[in-house]
Protein backbone atom coordinates (compact mmCIF):
# COMPACT_ATOMS: atom_id res chain seq x y z
CA UNK A 1 0.00 0.00 0.00
CA UNK A 2 1.96 3.11 -1.09
CA UNK A 3 -0.76 5.80 0.09
CA UNK A 4 -3.20 5.82 3.36
CA UNK A 5 -5.32 8.22 4.64
CA UNK A 6 -6.80 7.27 8.07
CA UNK A 7 -9.51 9.76 9.61
CA UNK A 8 -11.29 7.82 12.88
CA UNK A 9 -13.93 10.39 14.41
CA UNK A 10 -14.74 10.04 17.83
CA UNK A 11 -12.98 7.18 20.08
CA UNK A 12 -16.18 7.21 22.28
CA UNK A 13 -14.42 7.52 26.25
CA UNK A 14 -16.31 7.83 29.28
CA UNK A 15 -14.65 11.15 29.34
CA UNK A 16 -15.29 12.16 25.69
CA UNK A 17 -14.26 11.72 22.44
CA UNK A 18 -10.95 11.29 19.85
CA UNK A 19 -10.16 10.93 16.29
CA UNK A 20 -7.02 9.36 14.95
CA UNK A 21 -5.36 11.18 11.73
CA UNK A 22 -2.91 8.94 10.18
CA UNK A 23 -1.31 10.32 6.63
CA UNK A 24 1.22 7.51 5.30
CA UNK A 25 2.52 7.66 1.66
CA UNK A 26 5.68 6.36 0.09
CA UNK A 27 6.92 4.46 3.36
CA UNK A 28 6.80 7.36 5.61
CA UNK A 29 3.99 8.64 8.23
CA UNK A 30 3.66 11.85 7.15
CA UNK A 31 1.36 13.19 9.85
CA UNK A 32 0.28 11.45 12.59
CA UNK A 33 -2.45 12.81 15.63
CA UNK A 34 -4.16 11.50 18.66
CA UNK A 35 -6.64 14.15 18.86
CA UNK A 36 -8.92 14.73 22.02
CA UNK A 37 -11.28 17.20 21.05
CA UNK A 38 -13.48 17.19 24.17
CA UNK A 39 -13.72 19.79 26.24
CA UNK A 40 -11.89 19.54 29.57
CA UNK A 41 -13.92 18.39 32.71
CA UNK A 42 -12.26 21.08 35.51
CA UNK A 43 -12.66 18.89 38.45
CA UNK A 44 -9.45 20.57 39.90
CA UNK A 45 -11.24 23.53 39.55
CA UNK A 46 -14.73 22.18 41.30
CA UNK A 47 -12.17 21.12 43.87
CA UNK A 48 -11.40 25.23 44.63
CA UNK A 49 -13.34 26.86 47.52
CA UNK A 50 -14.54 23.38 48.99
CA UNK A 51 -13.45 21.76 52.56
CA UNK A 52 -11.45 18.88 52.44
CA UNK A 53 -12.81 16.37 53.73
CA UNK A 54 -15.45 17.18 50.96
CA UNK A 55 -12.54 15.69 48.15
CA UNK A 56 -13.02 12.34 48.30
CA UNK A 57 -17.20 12.60 48.11
CA UNK A 58 -16.14 15.19 44.89
CA UNK A 59 -13.45 13.36 43.12
CA UNK A 60 -15.27 9.99 43.43
CA UNK A 61 -17.76 11.56 40.68
CA UNK A 62 -14.59 11.56 38.35
CA UNK A 63 -15.12 8.42 36.89
CA UNK A 64 -17.81 5.45 37.90
CA UNK A 65 -15.24 2.31 36.86
CA UNK A 66 -12.56 3.86 39.18
CA UNK A 67 -14.47 5.31 42.28
CA UNK A 68 -13.05 3.37 44.76
CA UNK A 69 -9.37 4.45 43.10
CA UNK A 70 -10.31 8.14 42.73
CA UNK A 71 -11.74 8.19 47.02
CA UNK A 72 -8.63 6.20 48.14
CA UNK A 73 -6.56 8.33 46.00
CA UNK A 74 -8.31 11.66 47.43
CA UNK A 75 -8.15 10.50 50.62
CA UNK A 76 -4.29 9.86 50.74
CA UNK A 77 -4.12 13.25 49.48
CA UNK A 78 -6.02 14.96 52.20
CA UNK A 79 -4.86 12.41 55.18
CA UNK A 80 -0.90 13.47 53.69
CA UNK A 81 -2.00 17.39 53.81
CA UNK A 82 -3.24 17.30 57.51
CA UNK A 83 -0.72 14.89 58.43
CA UNK A 84 -2.46 12.00 59.48
CA UNK A 85 -0.99 8.60 59.18
CA UNK A 86 -4.57 5.93 59.54
CA UNK A 87 -4.39 3.02 61.64
CA UNK A 88 -2.94 -0.38 59.78
CA UNK A 89 -6.63 -1.62 60.16
CA UNK A 90 -8.12 1.31 57.91
CA UNK A 91 -5.35 0.74 55.39
CA UNK A 92 -6.29 -3.13 55.07
CA UNK A 93 -9.83 -2.58 54.76
CA UNK A 94 -8.59 -0.01 51.90
CA UNK A 95 -6.39 -2.24 50.28
CA UNK A 96 -9.58 -5.20 50.19
CA UNK A 97 -11.54 -2.78 48.70
CA UNK A 98 -9.22 -1.50 45.86
CA UNK A 99 -8.79 -5.45 44.97
CA UNK A 100 -12.42 -5.26 44.82
CA UNK A 101 -12.77 -2.63 42.19
CA UNK A 102 -9.37 -3.93 40.10
CA UNK A 103 -11.62 -7.28 39.68
CA UNK A 104 -14.75 -6.07 38.47
CA UNK A 105 -13.16 -3.23 36.39
CA UNK A 106 -10.14 -5.75 34.76
CA UNK A 107 -13.17 -8.50 34.71
CA UNK A 108 -15.47 -5.35 32.64
CA UNK A 109 -12.47 -4.82 30.00
CA UNK A 110 -11.12 -7.83 29.30
CA UNK A 111 -14.32 -9.86 28.84
CA UNK A 112 -17.12 -7.24 27.23
CA UNK A 113 -14.17 -5.37 25.24
CA UNK A 114 -11.50 -7.40 24.46
CA UNK A 115 -12.81 -10.95 24.24
CA UNK A 116 -15.56 -10.47 21.57
CA UNK A 117 -12.21 -9.32 18.97
CA UNK A 118 -10.84 -12.95 19.33
CA UNK A 119 -14.35 -14.47 19.17
CA UNK A 120 -14.95 -13.39 16.12
CA UNK A 121 -17.97 -11.42 17.16
CA UNK A 122 -19.20 -7.49 16.85
CA UNK A 123 -19.45 -6.70 20.84
CA UNK A 124 -21.01 -8.20 23.74
CA UNK A 125 -24.76 -8.70 22.66
CA UNK A 126 -23.97 -11.41 19.89
CA UNK A 127 -21.56 -12.72 22.35
CA UNK A 128 -24.19 -13.35 25.01
CA UNK A 129 -25.81 -15.72 22.22
CA UNK A 130 -22.37 -17.67 21.06
CA UNK A 131 -21.10 -17.99 24.28
CA UNK A 132 -23.62 -17.25 26.98
CA UNK A 133 -21.27 -18.95 29.64
CA UNK A 134 -18.24 -16.46 29.18
CA UNK A 135 -21.18 -13.69 29.68
CA UNK A 136 -22.58 -15.11 32.46
CA UNK A 137 -19.23 -15.89 34.46
CA UNK A 138 -18.08 -12.10 33.18
CA UNK A 139 -21.15 -11.13 35.12
CA UNK A 140 -20.94 -12.71 38.29
CA UNK A 141 -17.21 -11.97 38.77
CA UNK A 142 -17.75 -8.30 38.11
CA UNK A 143 -20.86 -8.19 40.18
CA UNK A 144 -18.28 -10.17 42.54
CA UNK A 145 -16.37 -6.78 42.92
CA UNK A 146 -19.26 -4.74 42.95
CA UNK A 147 -20.81 -6.34 46.00
CA UNK A 148 -17.50 -6.57 47.80
CA UNK A 149 -17.79 -2.49 48.05
CA UNK A 150 -21.12 -3.12 48.56
CA UNK A 151 -21.01 -4.53 51.75
CA UNK A 152 -17.81 -3.08 52.88
CA UNK A 153 -18.61 0.52 52.54
CA UNK A 154 -21.96 1.16 50.98
CA UNK A 155 -21.55 0.51 47.32
CA UNK A 156 -18.94 0.78 44.86
CA UNK A 157 -20.26 3.66 42.66
CA UNK A 158 -19.29 6.84 44.91
CA UNK A 159 -18.78 4.33 48.18
CA UNK A 160 -20.23 6.16 51.37
CA UNK A 161 -18.22 5.18 54.28
CA UNK A 162 -14.88 5.88 53.21
CA UNK A 163 -13.74 8.95 54.95
CA UNK A 164 -10.51 11.03 56.40
CA UNK A 165 -8.49 8.95 59.01
CA UNK A 166 -11.14 6.03 58.97
CA UNK A 167 -14.82 4.87 58.21
CA UNK A 168 -17.77 6.37 59.43
CA UNK A 169 -19.31 3.03 59.56
CA UNK A 170 -16.45 0.09 60.22
CA UNK A 171 -17.32 -2.88 58.72
CA UNK A 172 -18.61 -5.87 61.46
CA UNK A 173 -17.14 -9.42 61.65
CA UNK A 174 -20.36 -10.89 59.84
CA UNK A 175 -20.27 -8.22 56.97
CA UNK A 176 -16.13 -9.93 56.61
CA UNK A 177 -17.28 -13.38 56.59
CA UNK A 178 -20.23 -12.78 53.96
CA UNK A 179 -17.60 -11.05 51.67
CA UNK A 180 -14.84 -13.79 52.10
CA UNK A 181 -17.95 -16.63 51.61
CA UNK A 182 -18.43 -14.52 48.54
CA UNK A 183 -14.91 -14.77 46.97
CA UNK A 184 -14.43 -18.51 47.98
CA UNK A 185 -17.36 -19.21 45.83
CA UNK A 186 -16.03 -17.91 43.12
CA UNK A 187 -12.93 -19.60 42.62
CA UNK A 188 -14.06 -22.14 40.18
CA UNK A 189 -15.06 -18.44 37.99
CA UNK A 190 -11.18 -16.98 38.33
CA UNK A 191 -9.86 -20.74 37.15
CA UNK A 192 -12.27 -20.60 34.04
CA UNK A 193 -11.54 -17.10 33.46
CA UNK A 194 -7.42 -18.02 33.84
CA UNK A 195 -8.13 -20.96 31.22
CA UNK A 196 -10.15 -19.18 28.79
CA UNK A 197 -7.69 -16.57 28.26
CA UNK A 198 -4.61 -18.61 27.90
CA UNK A 199 -6.54 -19.68 25.05
CA UNK A 200 -6.00 -16.16 23.25
CA UNK A 201 -2.90 -15.31 21.27
CA UNK A 202 -2.02 -11.72 21.22
CA UNK A 203 -1.03 -9.95 17.72
CA UNK A 204 2.70 -9.42 17.49
CA UNK A 205 3.62 -6.06 18.26
CA UNK A 206 6.50 -4.93 20.52
CA UNK A 207 8.16 -1.19 21.18
CA UNK A 208 10.12 -0.82 23.94
CA UNK A 209 9.36 2.73 26.44
CA UNK A 210 9.49 3.40 30.40
CA UNK A 211 7.10 2.05 32.95
CA UNK A 212 6.15 3.97 35.80
CA UNK A 213 4.29 3.15 38.68
CA UNK A 214 4.26 1.90 42.68
CA UNK A 215 6.59 -0.06 43.96
CA UNK A 216 6.82 -1.17 47.68
CA UNK A 217 8.14 -4.88 49.59
CA UNK A 218 4.20 -5.78 48.58
CA UNK A 219 3.03 -5.63 44.81
CA UNK A 220 1.65 -1.97 45.63
CA UNK A 221 -1.48 -0.80 44.73
CA UNK A 222 -2.46 1.16 48.27
CA UNK A 223 0.92 2.38 48.54
CA UNK A 224 4.57 2.53 47.39
CA UNK A 225 7.69 4.28 45.90
CA UNK A 226 6.86 6.33 42.27
CA UNK A 227 9.59 4.34 40.45
CA UNK A 228 10.53 4.35 36.85
CA UNK A 229 11.61 1.73 34.62
CA UNK A 230 14.17 3.74 33.73
CA UNK A 231 16.17 3.84 36.86
CA UNK A 232 14.63 6.87 39.09
CA UNK A 233 13.20 6.43 42.42
CA UNK A 234 11.31 9.19 44.24
CA UNK A 235 11.63 8.77 48.22
CA UNK A 236 8.81 11.21 48.51
CA UNK A 237 5.56 11.34 46.92
CA UNK A 238 5.31 14.86 47.02
CA UNK A 239 8.06 14.99 44.79
CA UNK A 240 6.24 13.65 41.66
CA UNK A 241 6.56 16.27 39.52
CA UNK A 242 10.42 15.86 39.19
CA UNK A 243 9.38 12.47 37.17
CA UNK A 244 5.70 13.10 36.16
CA UNK A 245 5.81 16.16 33.47
CA UNK A 246 2.63 17.31 31.75
CA UNK A 247 3.02 19.38 28.54
CA UNK A 248 0.07 20.77 26.15
CA UNK A 249 -0.09 19.50 22.52
CA UNK A 250 -1.45 21.48 19.97
CA UNK A 251 -3.87 18.75 18.66
CA UNK A 252 -5.40 17.87 21.29
CA UNK A 253 -7.27 19.21 24.54
CA UNK A 254 -5.99 16.41 26.82
CA UNK A 255 -2.20 17.36 27.92
CA UNK A 256 0.59 14.42 27.32
CA UNK A 257 2.60 13.27 30.43
CA UNK A 258 6.52 12.69 30.07
CA UNK A 259 8.53 10.91 32.62
CA UNK A 260 12.31 10.34 31.98
CA UNK A 261 11.76 9.49 28.56
CA UNK A 262 9.36 11.27 26.11
CA UNK A 263 6.35 8.92 26.75
CA UNK A 264 5.48 6.32 28.77
CA UNK A 265 3.36 3.60 29.80
CA UNK A 266 1.10 2.74 33.56
CA UNK A 267 -1.37 0.34 34.04
CA UNK A 268 -1.26 -3.59 34.18
CA UNK A 269 1.79 -4.64 32.06
CA UNK A 270 3.79 -1.64 33.76
CA UNK A 271 2.85 -2.82 37.11
CA UNK A 272 4.02 -6.45 36.11
CA UNK A 273 7.29 -5.27 35.01
CA UNK A 274 8.23 -3.67 37.66
CA UNK A 275 7.00 -5.65 40.40
CA UNK A 276 6.29 -8.85 39.11
CA UNK A 277 8.22 -10.87 41.74
CA UNK A 278 5.57 -9.15 44.61
CA UNK A 279 2.46 -10.85 42.79
CA UNK A 280 0.68 -13.48 44.94
CA UNK A 281 1.81 -16.76 44.59
CA UNK A 282 -0.95 -18.24 42.37
CA UNK A 283 -1.05 -14.87 40.09
CA UNK A 284 2.83 -16.19 39.37
CA UNK A 285 1.42 -19.17 38.60
CA UNK A 286 -1.21 -17.85 35.80
CA UNK A 287 2.14 -15.49 34.56
CA UNK A 288 3.89 -18.80 34.02
CA UNK A 289 0.74 -20.63 32.14
CA UNK A 290 0.66 -17.30 29.99
CA UNK A 291 4.87 -18.00 29.11
CA UNK A 292 4.48 -13.70 29.66
CA UNK A 293 8.25 -13.05 29.51
CA UNK A 294 9.36 -9.69 31.29
CA UNK A 295 9.82 -6.88 31.21
CA UNK A 296 7.42 -6.90 28.17
CA UNK A 297 6.73 -4.27 25.41
CA UNK A 298 3.98 -5.38 23.56
CA UNK A 299 1.02 -3.37 24.81
CA UNK A 300 -1.79 -6.01 23.33
CA UNK A 301 -0.11 -8.35 26.85
CA UNK A 302 -1.70 -5.63 28.74
CA UNK A 303 -5.00 -7.78 28.24
CA UNK A 304 -2.97 -10.48 29.81
CA UNK A 305 -1.92 -8.51 32.78
CA UNK A 306 -5.36 -7.55 33.59
CA UNK A 307 -6.36 -11.22 34.05
CA UNK A 308 -2.84 -11.74 36.40
CA UNK A 309 -3.74 -8.82 38.10
CA UNK A 310 -7.34 -9.78 38.83
CA UNK A 311 -5.83 -13.50 40.21
CA UNK A 312 -3.66 -11.50 42.46
CA UNK A 313 -6.03 -9.40 43.79
CA UNK A 314 -8.77 -12.62 44.39
CA UNK A 315 -6.50 -14.28 46.75
CA UNK A 316 -5.04 -11.18 47.91
CA UNK A 317 -8.53 -10.23 49.12
CA UNK A 318 -8.97 -13.67 50.68
CA UNK A 319 -5.62 -13.18 52.86
CA UNK A 320 -6.12 -10.03 53.84
CA UNK A 321 -9.63 -10.63 55.09
CA UNK A 322 -8.83 -13.63 57.10
CA UNK A 323 -5.82 -12.05 58.93
CA UNK A 324 -8.11 -9.08 59.85
CA UNK A 325 -10.83 -12.04 61.22
CA UNK A 326 -7.68 -13.33 62.32
CA UNK A 327 -6.85 -10.55 64.64
CA UNK A 328 -10.57 -9.11 65.38
CA UNK A 329 -11.94 -5.83 64.48
CA UNK A 330 -11.37 -2.67 66.18
CA UNK A 331 -14.14 0.18 66.38
CA UNK A 332 -12.18 2.88 65.35
CA UNK A 333 -14.77 4.91 63.33
CA UNK A 334 -13.59 8.18 61.88
CA UNK A 335 -11.05 9.05 64.32
CA UNK A 336 -10.27 12.70 65.11
CA UNK A 337 -7.84 15.36 63.43
CA UNK A 338 -7.35 18.92 63.49
CA UNK A 339 -7.18 20.93 60.65
CA UNK A 340 -4.30 22.46 59.26
CA UNK A 341 -2.66 24.56 56.47
CA UNK A 342 -0.77 22.38 54.20
CA UNK A 343 -0.28 20.27 50.61
CA UNK A 344 -0.86 16.51 50.26
CA UNK A 345 -0.11 14.22 47.15
CA UNK A 346 -1.69 10.74 47.02
CA UNK A 347 -0.42 8.12 44.81
CA UNK A 348 -2.29 4.80 44.02
CA UNK A 349 -2.73 2.49 41.85
CA UNK A 350 -6.14 2.15 40.10
CA UNK A 351 -6.86 -0.05 37.09
CA UNK A 352 -5.56 1.62 34.38
CA UNK A 353 -2.68 3.00 36.07
CA UNK A 354 -0.79 5.04 38.85
CA UNK A 355 -3.26 8.36 39.83
CA UNK A 356 -2.11 11.43 41.54
CA UNK A 357 -4.15 14.14 43.32
CA UNK A 358 -2.52 17.28 45.03
CA UNK A 359 -4.17 19.26 47.03
CA UNK A 360 -3.27 22.71 48.71
CA UNK A 361 -5.12 23.54 51.46
CA UNK A 362 -5.45 26.70 53.99
CA UNK A 363 -5.59 27.16 57.63
CA UNK A 364 -9.22 26.12 57.77
CA UNK A 365 -8.88 23.36 55.16
CA UNK A 366 -10.34 25.30 52.45
CA UNK A 367 -8.45 24.05 49.19
CA UNK A 368 -6.46 26.46 47.63
CA UNK A 369 -5.42 24.30 44.69
CA UNK A 370 -5.61 21.32 43.20
CA UNK A 371 -3.97 18.90 40.70
CA UNK A 372 -5.36 15.50 38.91
CA UNK A 373 -3.42 13.00 37.06
CA UNK A 374 -5.00 10.45 35.26
CA UNK A 375 -3.79 7.42 33.91
CA UNK A 376 -5.27 7.25 30.56
CA UNK A 377 -3.54 10.90 30.49
CA UNK A 378 -0.37 8.99 30.75
CA UNK A 379 -0.92 6.71 28.46
CA UNK A 380 -2.13 9.30 25.35
CA UNK A 381 1.25 10.30 24.48
CA UNK A 382 2.59 6.16 24.06
CA UNK A 383 -0.40 5.02 22.53
CA UNK A 384 0.02 7.36 19.68
CA UNK A 385 3.59 6.32 19.32
CA UNK A 386 2.63 2.73 19.55
CA UNK A 387 0.19 3.40 16.65
CA UNK A 388 2.54 5.59 14.93
CA UNK A 389 5.03 2.34 14.71
CA UNK A 390 2.36 -0.25 14.34
CA UNK A 391 1.20 1.82 10.67
CA UNK A 392 3.88 0.52 8.35
CA UNK A 393 4.00 -2.53 9.81
CA UNK A 394 0.23 -3.85 9.21
CA UNK A 395 0.40 -2.12 5.83
CA UNK A 396 0.11 -5.69 4.17
CA UNK A 397 -3.16 -6.38 5.64
CA UNK A 398 -6.47 -5.73 4.29
CA UNK A 399 -8.12 -2.23 5.04
CA UNK A 400 -10.05 -4.74 7.78
CA UNK A 401 -7.63 -5.62 9.32
CA UNK A 402 -5.50 -2.50 9.54
CA UNK A 403 -9.11 -1.11 11.06
CA UNK A 404 -9.17 -4.43 13.52
CA UNK A 405 -5.37 -3.95 14.90
CA UNK A 406 -6.06 -0.39 15.26
CA UNK A 407 -8.87 -0.95 17.55
CA UNK A 408 -7.49 -3.52 19.52
CA UNK A 409 -4.28 -1.71 20.49
CA UNK A 410 -5.90 1.45 21.61
CA UNK A 411 -8.24 -0.75 23.44
CA UNK A 412 -5.22 -2.26 25.09
CA UNK A 413 -4.59 0.05 26.79
CA UNK A 414 -8.28 0.11 28.29
CA UNK A 415 -8.53 4.24 28.10
CA UNK A 416 -12.24 4.69 29.79
CA UNK A 417 -13.51 3.67 26.31
CA UNK A 418 -17.51 2.95 25.84
CA UNK A 419 -18.52 -0.37 25.40
CA UNK A 420 -19.27 0.27 21.70
CA UNK A 421 -16.84 -2.42 19.77
CA UNK A 422 -16.76 -0.71 16.67
CA UNK A 423 -15.58 2.57 17.94
CA UNK A 424 -13.55 3.15 15.39
CA UNK A 425 -14.58 4.36 12.01
CA UNK A 426 -11.94 4.10 9.78
CA UNK A 427 -11.86 5.35 6.44
CA UNK A 428 -9.22 4.79 3.21
CA UNK A 429 -8.77 6.78 0.93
Amino acid sequence: MKKLDINVHHITRVEGHGNVVVNYEKGVVEDFRLEIVESPRFFEVMLRGRHITEAPQITSRICGICAVGHTTTSLRASENALGITPSEQTQEIRKIILDAEFIQSHVLHVYFLVLPDFLNVGSVLPLAETHPEEVKRALRLKKLGNDLCEVLVGRHVHPISMAVNGFTKIPSVKDFQVVLKMLKDSEEDIKKMIDLFGTLQMPDFWQETENIGLTNCEFALYDGKITSSLGKKLEKTSDYLDLIHERVVSHSSAKHVKGEGETYSVGALARLNLSAEKLHEKAKEVLKKYKLSLPNFNPYNNNLAQVVETVHCFYDSIERIENILKKGIRQENHLGYKIKAGRGVGAVEVPRGILFHDYEIDKNGIIVKANCIIPTGQNLANIEKNMKKLVPEILGKSKEEITHDLEMLVRSYDPCISCSAHFLDVEFK
